[in-house]
């Protein structure tokens, strides 16, 4: 987006909330929302992708135990600068944050990955032509991207930048509503054949994470230490990243605890 662009979103997105105020919306909403912008670990199960509204995902798991709404806007392989850019490009988000009661980036585990082939290379697929020329350009990526990512190295997104991210997406926020709780996440683990089954890129992120909400303040969910066992059980997704219910139930239940100690 270029400068101009992302100007636009800001107003649009100042716009949104004053309108709000006017309205009076801010003090009379009955019901909160909580707005949650996520990679697909929000809403994938054990078998596969679920709608929005799904009662087992841990964003309406969460919302269920508050008594109050949701919001989730996300897709899978978001990182942390595809969040910002929907936060900055997305009305959805814009409409959402004056009736928020708090908001939840959980990305960043895409940033960790091992990504040996560029992430735009990846993204860039999808609009190869012919068809058969595509299919196998994505054949012959997919051939080479578990093989290389036994490197570990480089990630989808370094740490320094997934958490320049997170911070300009934290000032915006704090621009629009001051106060409005915020929280973030640590990655989760895997166990995912399409990645080597390494994850030498955690430990980094984490250590810049937590030095981020040292600085901020802001708190931090820890994926990996709520999933681990599901993960490693059986039975999570068999795709070894996305998790099953016990992996859903476990992050709701620290995510409630992290957003009653902030509301």
């Amino acid at each position: 987006m270029t400068e101009s662009g992302a100007a636009g979103a800001s107003e649009g997105a100042i716009e949104s909330v004053n309108a709000a105020a006017a309205r009076g919306e801010l003090e009379q909403s009955a019901r909160p929302v909580l707005l949650v912008i996520a990679d697909s670990l929000s809403y994938f199960g054990p078998k596969g992708g679920l709608p929005a509204d799904h009662p087992q995902i841990w964003p309406n798991l969460v919302a269920a135990e508050l008594d109050w709404d949701v919001e989730l806007v996300g897709r899978i392989g978001w990182t942390c600068r595809d969040a910002y850019w929907a936060l900055i490009g997305d009305p959805r988000i814009w409409a959402v944050v004056p009736r928020a009661g708090a908001v939840v980036f959980a990305v960043g585990g895409m940033d960790t990955l091992p990504s040996p082939l560029p992430t735009a290379l990846r993204e860039l697929i999808r609009y190869v032509r012919p068809p058969v020329l595509r299919r196998g350009v994505r054949a012959t990526y997919n051939w080479l991207q578990p093989k290389l990512a036994r490197l570990g190295r480089p990630v989808a997104l370094p740490p320094k930048v997934s958490v320049d991210y997170l911070e300009q997406s934290r000032e915006a926020l704090a621009q629009l509503r001051p106060g409005l709780p915020v929280v973030a996440v640590l990655p989760s683990v895997h166990n995912c054949a399409a990645y080597g089954r390494v994850h030498s890129g955690r430990e980094r992120a984490v250590k810049a994470l937590r030095e981020w909400s040292g600085r901020t303040s802001v708190p931090l969910v820890d994926l990996g230490e709520a999933v681990r066992d599901n993960i490693f059980s059986g039975d999570a997704n068999p795709d070894g990243i996305h998790w099953g219910w016990a992996g859903h139930s476990a992050v709701a239940n620290a995510m409630v605890k992290t957003l009653q100690e902030v509301r």
